[in-house]
C-alpha cells in the first residue's frame, strides 16, 4: 500500500512532463528503429532472392509479416516492444538521479508484458497456423501477463509472492509450494515458446534453403523440433529444481506404456521416419495400396496423406506404408499406364480395329505419344471381342477420370466413323423378352 501511495505522489510532481517526454521520446525512437530495419530487411530479400528466383516483392513482404519480429504493420511483431523496453530502461537507469521514476515506473511493466504476449503470440502463429486452441492459450497468458503487471505497477507483488510461498501442495512425500510451481509452469512455457521460435526459424532459413528435398526436409525438420523440445523441457525443469534423475522412473513407465497400450502408435511414428529416410515413397509419388490409388500430398510421423483421382483426402496410418504392399507409380519414370476397354463385333477387323483405337487414342494432348498408344485383343467375350486399350500419361496428370473420358470419347467417335459395330449384351436383350412374354 506505501508503494502505491508513493506512486501516487510521485506523478504528481513537476518532474512528471520531463519524464513523459524522455517516454514519448523513446517510443519514437523505437518506432524509426523499427521501420528502418524492417524496410531494410525487405531490400535485403528482395535483391537475395530475386537473384534466384522470380519472387516479387510483395511475396518477400509477406513472408517478413509473417515472422516473429515483425506483423501485418512493422509494429505489429516483437521488434518494437523490445527496442521500446530496452530504450526505457536505459532512460530509467541515466536519469534516475534526476526523476522520480513514476512515468517508467509504469511504462516499463506494460512494456516487459506486451514483449511476453507479442513473443508467445507471433511465435505459437508462426508454428500453429489455423489453430483455434493456440488462441485460447494467447488470450490466457495475455490475461495472467497483464494481472502479474498491474501487481507489479501497484506495489502489491511481493505480498501475493508471499501468500503464494505459505501455501503449500504436498505430491505424495514432496511438498512444494504454489509460487514454486506457477514459476516452475511459466519457465517451462517460455523456454518451449524460445525452443519452438528457434527450430521454426532453423527450419526456414536454414533447411529450406540447404535441403531440397522434401522428404528429407520433413525429417529433419520432425527431428529438430523433438529435440530442441526435449532439451527445452529439461532445462526448463532444471531451471525450477526439479530432480531430473526422477525422471528415470517416468521414462520407464512410459517404455512400458508403449510396450502395451500405445504399441500402434509408436509403430506408426517408427514408420513415418523409416518412410522419410529410406525416400521409398517421397511427397508427389502416385502409389497404390489397400486397394487405393492416388497421390501423396504429405507424410506425417503418425500418419500419410493420398489424395485420390476425386480429390478426397485418404489418411493411411504409416505402418500399412511399410508392412503392406505398395505400388509406385511414379519411382520408374515419369508417367501413368491407364486402361480403357471396349467390345467389337466378331464381323470387324481386329488388325485395322487396333490400328483405329491406337489413332483415336492419340488424338488426346493428355496422352503421351511415347510410349504410342497399343491396344489388344484380350478375350474372347460373349457378346464380341473384348479388346483393351492402353496409353500411358504423365504424373502430374491427376484428374485420371477425365482423361479416361476424352479418350472414351474419341474412341465411341472413331469406330462410329469407321462402321465398326459396338455389340450390345445379347442375353440381357433375350432376358428382357422372356420377362415380356412372361
Amino acid at each position: 500500500m506505501n508503494e502505491l501511495i508513493g506512486l501516487i505522489q510521485n506523478l504528481s510532481s513537476d518532474s512528471v512532463p520531463m519524464e513523459a517526454a524522455v517516454f514519448g521520446l523513446c517510443i519514437l525512437l523505437a518506432l524509426g528503429i523499427s521501420k528502418l530495419v524492417f524496410k531494410g530487411a525487405l531490400a535485403l530479400s528482395s535483391t537475395n532472392i530475386n537473384a534466384i528466383t522470380n519472387y516479387d516483392t510483395e511475396s518477400d513482404k509477406s513472408v517478413l509479416e509473417s515472422s516473429v519480429w515483425f506483423g501485418p504493420r512493422f509494429f505489429d511483431g516483437l521488434m518494437f516492444p523490445l527496442l521500446a523496453l530496452v530504450l526505457s530502461y536505459a532512460a530509467k537507469e541515466i536519469w534516475i538521479q534526476t526523476l522520480h521514476e513514476a512515468v517508467f515506473r509504469i511504462a516499463i511493466p506494460i512494456l516487459l508484458s506486451l514483449v511476453i504476449i507479442r513473443l508467445m503470440a507471433r511465435v505459437l502463429s508462426t508454428v500453429f497456423p489455423n489453430s483455434a486452441g493456440v488462441q485460447f492459450l494467447e488470450r490466457g497468458v495475455s490475461y495472467f501477463v497483464w494481472i502479474f503487471a498491474l501487481l507489479w505497477i501497484t506495489g502489491f507483488l511481493p505480498w501475493v509472492s508471499q501468500e503464494l510461498e505459505s501455501i503449500h501442495i504436498n505430491f505424495g512425500r514432496t511438498k512444494l509450494d504454489l509460487k514454486s510451481l506457477i514459476e516452475g509452469v511459466l519457465s517451462s512455457c517460455l523456454v518451449l515458446v524460445l525452443t519452438l521460435w528457434v527450430s521454426a526459424t532453423l527450419e526456414r532459413q536454414v533447411l529450406a534453403r540447404a535441403v531440397i528435398d522434401l522428404s528429407i526436409r520433413k525429417v529433419a525438420t520432425n527431428v529438430l523440433r523433438v529435440l530442441l523440445t526435449f532439451i527445452g523441457l529439461l532445462v526448463a525443469l532444471s531451471a525450477v529444481g526439479v530432480d531430473l534423475t526422477a525422471l528415470s522412473v517416468l521414462g520407464g513407465g512410459l517404455g512400458v506404456g508403449l510396450g502395451l497400450g500405445l504399441q500402434k502408435v509408436a509403430a506408426n511414428y517408427v514408420s513415418g521416419f523409416v518412410l522419410l529416410l529410406e525416400r521409398s515413397v517421397r511427397i508427389g509419388d502416385q502409389v497404390r495400396v489397400s486397394g487405393l490409388e492416388g497421390r501423396i500430398t504429405d507424410i506425417k510421423t503418425r500418419y500419410t496423406l493420398i489424395r485420390d483421382a476425386a480429390g478426397r483426402e485418404c489418411v493411411l496410418p504409416n505402418e500399412m506404408m511399410v508392412s503392406e504392399k505398395v505400388e509406385n507409380l511414379s519411382r520408374a519414370h515419369g508417367r501413368v499406364l491407364l486402361h480403357t476397354n471396349v467390345t467389337i463385333d466378331y464381323a470387324s477387323d481386329v488388325p485395322e480395329s487396333q490400328k483405329f483405337l491406337a489413332q483415336a487414342c492419340s488424338q488426346s494432348p493428355r496422352v503421351l505419344k511415347s510410349p504410342a498408344p497399343q491396344a489388344h485383343l484380350v478375350n474372347f467375350g460373349p457378346d464380341g471381342l473384348e479388346m483393351t486399350l492402353a496409353f500411358w500419361v504423365d504424373t502430374q496428370e491427376s484428374a485420371w477420370v477425365s482423361v479416361k473420358s476424352e479418350v472414351n470419347i474419341l474412341v465411341l467417335q472413331a469406330l462410329r466413323a469407321q462402321g465398326i459395330v459396338i455389340p450390345s449384351p445379347q442375353h440381357v436383350v433375350r432376358l428382357v423378352r422372356e420377362d415380356l412374354r412372361s
